[in-house]
């Protein structure tokens, strides 16, 4: 059975059966993950030991990603379901919303950064229900067919999805719209990254975020939707970070750099906060 299949058949579960069932039943299959695919489990393993600087993690902290991953299908495959303003103000905690309320009074968008962290799907579908027009940079599946099936998720709650194939042409549009573009900003899947330091290792960063920023002069603003100990979930909004000026419209790998380490920080913060809810099940410093 191919992956459109599989997803299907999950989105199905998750929306016929209660919460409480779903939820009891993705936890085993997430266990049964962790237990028979060692190379997804020696991946997280890996990364989370230069997360925390170590050579050894508990195994329960390992199983954690796993079932953290699980959760977040979840909520994925619910969110048109479970996403109702009664649910928002009720489990859901806003740090700093006024950021992204002086960032539209300027009607120029902003670029919001954020990383494979807690559930930025979800994330996607809270900002536009609390009036924040957003629009994501979404990598496209191989399967049509699941591309459109997660886009249409996306899409719901009046998030606009840019695919990465015309994101250069489309982002700029959008930000004319004075819209929000989001971008995940911790892994490059191509080959057009640059070179960073994260974590303690090297490893390709995507430049996508700051080069939009430096082109038009919106700000970058980090934003992050995490699980919170008690079952609800919180946003952390960073203040707005301005690009610098460009005296010949010329952008360096120099300046790209400088510019990426100051929200490149903030990301690596939060993941050392957070990392269990690190979603990445390749080992990230392979590139």
């Amino acid at each position: 059975m191919g992956n459109y299949h599989l997803y299907r058949v999950g989105e199905f579960l998750a929306r016929t059966l209660p919460l409480g069932v779903s939820n009891f039943l993705v936890m085993r299959l997430c266990d049964l993950h962790f237990c028979f695919s060692k190379t997804d489990r020696q991946a997280v393993e890996n990364n989370l030991k230069l997360v925390h600087g170590t050579d050894h993690v508990p195994k329960a902290e390992v199983r954690a990603v796993f079932r953290n991953f699980g959760q977040y299908l979840l909520e994925f495959f619910t969110m048109t379901k479970r996403l109702q303003p009664a649910f928002i103000e009720s489990n859901v905690r806003i740090k700093n919303i006024e950021y992204l309320n002086e960032v539209l009074q300027k009607g120029k968008g902003g670029i919001v950064v954020s990383a494979h962290l807690g559930n930025w799907e979800m994330g996607g579908g809270v900002l536009p229900m609390l009036g924040f027009p957003l629009s994501v940079v979404a990598l496209a599946h191989k399967d049509p067919r699941v591309n459109a099936l997660f886009n249409a998720q996306r899409e719901s709650f009046g998030t606009m999805v840019i695919q990465t194939d015309v994101a250069i042409r489309r982002v700029v549009e959008h930000l004319r719209m004075n819209r929000f573009v989001a971008i995940l900003a911790d892994r490059d899947f191509g080959t057009r990254g640059i070179v960073m330091d994260f974590l303690g290792r090297k490893t390709m960063i995507p430049k996508g975020a700051a080069f939009f920023s430096l082109k038009t002069g919106v700000p970058i603003i980090p934003i992050f939707f995490l699980r919170t100990t008690d079952g609800r979930f919180e946003i952390d909004i960073y203040p707005p970070i301005e690009p610098p000026h460009l005296p010949d419209g010329k952008i360096t790998d120099g300046m790209a750099k400088e510019y990426i380490q100051r929200y490149l920080t903030i990301i690596e913060d939060e993941i050392r906060k957070n990392p269990s809810q690190w979603l990445l099940f390749r080992e990230f410093w392979q590139s």
